[in-house]
């Protein structure tokens, strides 16, 4: 391929601007170089701080060719662990308590919400394993005693509650892993963490997007006042450079510093993201409860977590107690036919059988626990409490350890619109320094 003279480039370029002149006839191509230098600054200024926000957040997993060298991955999912870390130590060292949580629940109030349930199980476990084992036996029994042990296992069920309940109370660090709940529920579902820093955020984003655009366009008219006195060829990409880098650096500076409100000039200055506490504290807490410290998720912590074989153990115990209390108008009869080890292998069965139970009957609870524990109301209120630099902690992460990458991006994009600039626009101070336009002859 010829690779053309800059007489040649010069020709071309004289068409397309007399064709732009035929079109405008009261700016000339120059002019509109010119005008779209602080335009094209700000379109990179607000391009580049957006992608540098999309590449916080996504992907979820990585893509590439060679992990982690050649690809990416969301700064925020692929430190999940470390994020959830982080919302961790927030949420239970500054808001709220495993030992609060529970103490809010009136043991009286969750054997009212589950009293029904348990009585309809405990009928429904007394038949079925008395008719699979000694279907005959049961039958023989007076309708009276029949009656009579299952009046008493019903009169047991809110005394079961009541004793487990206190037993959680007392043992609550025991039975219950908070940290460990909130940990596995943000890693586990890694969209849920990006979605908190995206809600609790999404102003400052906003913002970051926009002052990309603002701060973008004023430095474009500086970079277009130079140009119209100076046209080295590196100027270009430098300004575009800068604009990415500075963007981005601003913006983030501008969010979280200073932490405290000063007044200048009749101005108040403050960290976009510490003016906002309430409303993020708002959103945050919001969230947090209802995704995060729901009454269903303490339940499946409690019934499948690491310390579940514990409560589960508690259960078998008073369980055990309410059968052989119950059973103990028939009990001389029931051994005296079947013996002694027939009779603690129905008890095994029947405490299987409510432990096994137990997820369905506990969730007739949640809407009480829900109330009980106002877990969204305390969350939001003692965020709103929380110092400057406690408040900085729930999203600062986020953003603090890889902010060079995002900064570098930012620069990277500017970089590369720059010299889109230099070949596109003004290609006679390209041809004139290189010679000429890589790929066209």
């Amino acid at each position: 391929m010829t690779q053309r003279s800059p007489e040649e480039y010069g020709r071309i370029i004289d068409v397309a601007e007399s064709m732009m002149d035929a079109s405008f006839p009261y700016l000339s191509v120059e002019t509109w170089k010119y005008l779209s230098m602080p335009v094209i600054s700000a379109v990179v200024g607000y391009v580049t701080n957006v992608v540098a926000i999309k590449m916080m957040f996504h992907p979820i997993e990585f893509r590439g060719l060679w992990k982690p060298w050649l690809g990416w991955q969301g700064i925020v999912p692929r430190k999940a662990s470390k994020m959830a870390g982080i919302s961790v130590d927030t949420i239970t060292e500054s808001l709220i308590t495993e030992a609060e949580i529970f103490n809010r629940l009136d043991p009286d109030a969750v054997a009212d919400a589950l009293e029904k349930p348990m009585i309809q199980m405990a009928d429904e476990i007394t038949d079925k394993i008395m008719q699979r084992h000694h279907p005959g036996l049961w039958e023989a029994l007076p309708a009276m005693v029949r009656g009579q042990v299952k009046r008493r296992v019903r009169a047991q069920a809110p005394s079961i509650i009541r004793e487990l309940m206190n037993e959680v109370r007392t043992n609550v660090r025991y039975i219950f892993d908070l940290k460990g709940m909130i940990t596995r529920v943000l890693v586990r579902q890694k969209t849920l963490l990006n979605h908190i820093f995206l809600e609790t955020g999404r102003a400052e984003f906003i913002f970051i997007g926009r002052f990309g655009a603002y701060f973008g366009f004023a430095f474009g008219l500086i970079q277009m006042l130079i140009w119209m006195f100076f046209q080295a060829w590196w100027l270009l990409p430098l300004f575009g450079l800068l604009v990415g880098w500075a963007t981005n650096w601003l913006a983030l500076k501008m969010i979280f510093s200073p932490k405290k409100a000063h007044r200048f000039a009749g101005i108040t200055i403050q960290g976009l993201f510490f003016k906002r506490q309430q409303e993020v504290a708002a959103d945050y807490g919001s969230l947090v409860a209802t995704e995060i410290l729901t009454p269903q998720n303490i339940l499946e912590e409690i019934l499948t977590g690491p310390y579940a074989e514990k409560l589960f153990a508690l259960v078998q115990a008073e369980v055990q107690r309410a059968i052989d209390s119950s059973a103990s108008v028939a009990r001389p009869f029931v051994t005296w036919t079947l013996g002694n080890d027939d009779y603690e292998r129905i008890k095994a069965e029947a405490v299987r059988e409510v432990v096994e139970r137990m997820p369905e009957t506990l969730s007739h609870m949640t809407g009480y626990a829900h109330d009980a524990m106002a877990i969204q109301e305390t969350l939001i209120t003692r965020l709103q409490n929380l110092t400057p630099r406690q408040f900085e902690g729930m999203l600062r992460p986020a953003f603090e350890e890889d902010e060079w990458i995002l900064i570098a991006v930012g620069a990277a994009l500017g970089f590369a619109v720059g010299w889109f600039q230099l070949v596109a626009l003004f290609s006679n101070v390209f041809v004139e320094r290189f010679g000429g336009i890589p790929g066209f002859g």
